[in-house]
């Protein structure tokens, strides 16, 4: 089968309910996710490493939802906290409505402070607020500066989004393909597979580099093209 000559065309990718890869490891998010507005919880969370689906199974709840409030709570060192920003955010959920719903994510991605964490408690006592809450480890892994918010986390509903597997690890390869409107034979995915790091960041990347060398070169994407850049990080490995 020919491969397809690549485009210098951005990479945009899809996040409609329909392109999201369903998998025995993130099914039960997925199924949760589904149920809106018929939640067990006020808050719950979706976590997995980078790449495994998060913002894509969030971005579906967001527009089921209605969700259009994303605080993205981003600490800075404490003795550098822009007070301004942060009456500006305690302002802005001040001002929600009552029954709103709230989507924060990469909640783990940066170590803590006791301003995120006074945003995070106003959003968690707000009775009739519904949360949705993303990171990378468990909820209960997430490190807190405020003991209170401790309990909170470890009392979320939480849902897994990744476990190895090699069925949704060869779709995953396919829908970065896919969002870059290209398609693939079943040996370039397994040439692929047999290469990277089983993870779903690292699966994203290689993609992304063999699109980089495929329109450099301006080749198309066969597996002869993918072959020579796993060789040559093969040797570059090597030659460190």
């Amino acid at each position: 089968m020919a491969g397809q000559l690549v485009l210098p065309f951005g990479v945009r990718p899809a996040f409609d309910r329909e392109e999201f890869i369903v998998a025995p490891c993130n099914e039960q998010a997925f199924r949760f996710i589904e149920r809106w507005p018929d939640w067990p919880a006020r808050a719950a969370a979706i976590y997995g490493p980078a790449g495994c689906g998060k913002t894509h199974l969030a971005t579906i709840w967001g527009k089921t939802s209605g969700a259009s409030e994303f605080f993205v709570m981003l600490p800075d060192e404490e003795d550098h906290v822009d007070t301004l920003h942060r009456a500006a955010m305690e302002h802005a959920i001040s001002q929600l409505p009552e029954n709103s719903v709230v989507l924060i994510e990469d909640v783990d991605a940066k170590p803590p402070t006791r301003n995120r964490d006074t945003l995070l408690m106003s959003l968690f006592e707000r009775q009739k607020t519904t949360l949705l809450l993303t990171g990378e480890a468990a909820p209960s892994e997430w490190p807190v500066a405020l003991g209170d918010l401790r309990s909170r986390f470890d009392s979320l509903l939480a849902f897994p989004m990744w476990a190895l597997d090699e069925t949704l690890l060869s779709r995953l390869v396919r829908k970065h393909f896919e969002d870059r409107q290209l398609a693939v034979t079943e040996t370039i995915v397994k040439r692929i597979l047999t290469h990277v790091e089983r993870t779903p960041e690292a699966v994203a990347a290689f993609v992304a580099r063999i699109d980089v060398k495929a329109l450099s070169e301006k080749r198309a994407i066969t597996e002869r093209l993918v072959m020579d850049l796993i060789e040559a990080e093969e040797q570059s490995g090597a030659d460190r």
